[in-house]
């Protein structure tokens, strides 16, 4: 599953008309790397859950076959339900069995093939070592364990495989992921690794100017 239904408030004026997945970089829709990584870890069947400006989405994309991939969409109106909602309104979709979910507006060279199967628990994440905008952090990886104190700390990348049972005390209303991953976490639930690899928060224009500036400078 890929989160595409931000309103990308930070990106202003840019989202103002666009949404935030199909802002491009080197040339592509942010939304399109994700979806031809995930092709080529083999993944072809890909959730994209959206709210503002939703339909230019599924006109952009239409059902993936042009990347070789089956897309189907979970509209959540216009104001969205969060990360932790639009994953459970997404459930019938996404089936019984763990899958994937990554944030649409982030950027990585980070390999999917490289994700287990299934946690070991509730919640396998992958952090990344801290930017500059985040510099204390969201969890620690002990063991390959996240916990919620400790340290060193890490940066949530936005990557992760969940277990439906995550969310089997959800209702369909609108919340947030962290604190669903945070009691997890406490209960020993979530594993994780550390990635050192490329990876963007793509959240500002200055953000996907700088990641533009990177795909193009990887062209020349």
């Amino acid at each position: 599953m890929i989160l595409a239904a931000g309103r990308g408030e930070r990106m202003r004026p840019l989202t103002d008309s666009t949404p935030k997945p199909l802002l491009q970089a080197g040339g592509r829709a942010l939304i399109e790397y994700h979806i031809t990584a995930l092709v080529q870890a083999g993944i072809q069947d890909i959730i994209i859950n959206h709210a503002w400006l939703g339909a230019q989405i599924e006109t952009f994309l239409g059902d993936g076959g042009r990347y070789h991939a089956r897309i189907r969409y979970s509209p959540e109106g216009e104001r969205g339900l969060e990360t932790g909602g639009g994953i459970r309104r997404a459930l019938p979709l996404l089936g019984d069995a763990p899958f994937i979910v990554v944030n649409g507006d982030i950027w990585t060279d980070y390999s999917f093939t490289d994700l287990p199967s299934a946690p070991r628990g509730l919640a396998h994440l992958v952090v990344v070592p801290n930017p500059d905008y985040n510099k204390s952090g969201d969890f620690v990886l002990q063991d390959d364990l996240i916990h919620n104190r400790g340290k060193p700390r890490y940066t949530f990348s936005g990557i992760g495989v969940y277990h439906p049972r995550l969310f089997a005390n959800c209702e369909d209303e609108r919340f947030p992921l962290a604190p669903l991953l945070r009691q997890a976490a406490d209960a020993g639930q979530v594993s994780g690794e550390c990635y050192a690899g490329l990876w963007l928060d793509v959240g500002t224009p200055r953000r996907l100017m700088e990641l533009d500036q990177l795909l193009t400078s990887d062209k020349t």
